[in-house]
C-alpha cells in the first residue's frame, strides 16, 4: 500500500507552478474611479504648488528676534504670482519660495488682505505651472475634496476627502467675518495654510486656512470665488477697498415691545460704545449709546452684518443710518469713507 502513497504539502501553494499563475496585473489597472480621481487631481496640481519659507521679526524682552515658519501657496499665473494666507506671510521680511521641481527662489510680496485672510506674493522665473481656478458656486456638499500643501514642511503632501458643508463663516485675525467658507474633511495641518483645495478635474475650489485643532475632520477652506475677487484687487492696488464709519460696537438685544412699538426692522443691532473723532459717524451725528438698526435698506442685527454691507462700493456713496436713541427711531445721512490699510 505504501506505493499508493502521496505526501501532500502543508503549504496550499507548494504545488503550483509559477506557469500556473495569473499574470501580474499593473497597479494602475486596478485602481477605483476614487483613487484614478485623487492621482490625477494630485499630478495635474503639485507642479503649481509652492512651500513659502517665511521670516519674521517678533518684539520680545530681548528685543527684536527673527522667527521662522513655513505655509503653502499656489501659482495662478504664468508669470508668477502665489496666492496665499495672510496669516502665513503678514509682516514677513523675508520670503523664499520652493517649486516642486527643486528650484528656491526669493518672493516679494504683493498685497495682503488679513480681514479675508488672503495674500499675493510674486517671483520670477521660467516654466511656471498655474492651476486652473475653478468656480466656488458650482461646488455641491458631498463632492471629492483634494487638499495638497506642505504640513510640519513636508512638501507635496496630498489628503483627500469630501466637501462636508457650505457657506459656512470664519473669523479672520483681523477680527472680521470671512462669509462662504467651505467646511472638509480633507485633513489639515500646520503648514497646510495657503495650499489649494481641489475638485476631481484638478480645479481649486477653495484655499486652506484652518483646522479645529481638537476636533476630527474638520478644516476650512476660503472659497475660490472670494479669492479670485481679492486677488484682482492686491494684484491692481496692493490692497483690498473698504469703507468704515468710524464706531466701536456690541451686539445688543432690542426689548421686543419697543421693537413693535416702533415699527424698528430687527429686534438685535449695534451699540455704540466708542465714535471716532472726525470720523464719518461722528460727523452724522451718531452718539455713544445709540443703537444701529439699519444701514441704507438693509437691517442690521449685529456687528457682523454692518461689516458686510461696508465694502467698497459704500466708499463716499451717502447712506441712511437707522438708529434707535432713548426709545426714538432715528435716521441721519452717512458718507463712509476708505478704512485705512492694516
Amino acid at each position: 500500500m505504501a506505493g499508493h502513497l502521496r505526501l501532500v504539502s502543508d503549504n496550499p501553494f507548494a504545488n503550483l507552478s509559477s506557469t500556473s499563475l495569473p499574470p501580474a496585473v499593473d497597479d494602475g489597472v486596478l485602481l477605483d474611479a476614487y483613487s484614478q480621481a485623487v492621482t490625477r487631481a494630485a499630478e495635474t496640481v503639485s507642479r503649481s504648488v509652492v512651500n513659502i519659507d517665511v521670516q519674521k521679526r517678533v518684539s520680545g524682552r530681548r528685543g527684536s528676534q527673527p522667527v521662522r515658519g513655513n505655509g503653502s501657496g499656489f501659482l495662478f499665473t504664468p508669470d508668477g504670482y502665489i496666492l496665499t494666507n495672510s496669516h502665513v506671510v503678514h509682516d514677513a521680511v523675508d520670503l523664499e519660495v520652493t517649486l516642486q521641481d527643486g528650484r528656491r527662489v526669493s518672493a516679494a510680496p504683493v498685497g495682503d488682505d488679513p480681514d479675508s485672510d488672503l495674500a499675493v506674493i510674486r517671483i520670477h522665473g521660467s516654466n511656471l505651472m498655474p492651476v486652473q481656478l475653478g468656480d466656488s458656486q458650482r461646488v455641491r456638499v458631498g463632492q471629492l475634496a483634494i487638499a495638497i500643501g506642505s504640513p510640519y514642511g513636508f512638501q507635496y503632501t496630498v489628503t483627500a476627502g469630501v466637501v462636508s458643508a457650505l457657506g459656512r463663516s470664519l473669523r479672520s485675525g483681523s477680527g472680521r467675518l470671512i462669509d462662504n467658507v467651505i467646511q472638509t474633511d480633507a485633513a489639515l495641518n500646520p503648514g497646510n495654510s495657503g495650499g489649494p483645495l481641489v475638485n476631481s478635474q484638478g480645479e481649486v475650489i477653495g484655499v486652506n486656512s484652518a483646522v479645529i485643532l481638537p476636533a476630527q475632520g474638520i478644516c476650512f477652506a476660503i472659497a475660490v470665488n472670494t479669492a479670485k475677487r481679492v486677488a484682482g484687487q492686491l494684484i491692481n492696488g496692493g490692497r483690498v477697498r473698504r469703507s468704515f464709519i468710524g464706531v466701536g460696537g456690541q451686539n445688543v438685544t432690542v426689548p421686543r415691545f419697543v421693537s413693535r412699538s416702533l415699527g424698528l426692522p430687527t429686534e438685535a443691532g449695534v451699540l455704540v460704545v466708542s465714535v471716532e473723532a472726525n470720523s464719518p459717524a461722528a460727523k452724522a451725528g451718531l452718539q455713544e449709546g445709540d443703537v444701529i438698526l439699519a444701514f441704507g435698506d438693509e437691517p442690521v442685527g449685529d456687528i457682523d452684518a454692518l461689516h458686510r454691507l461696508l465694502d467698497d462700493r459704500q466708499v463716499g456713496v451717502r447712506s441712511l443710518i437707522t438708529l434707535l436713541r432713548r426709545n426714538q427711531k432715528l435716521s441721519f445721512a452717512i458718507v463712509p469713507e476708505e478704512s485705512a490699510q492694516r
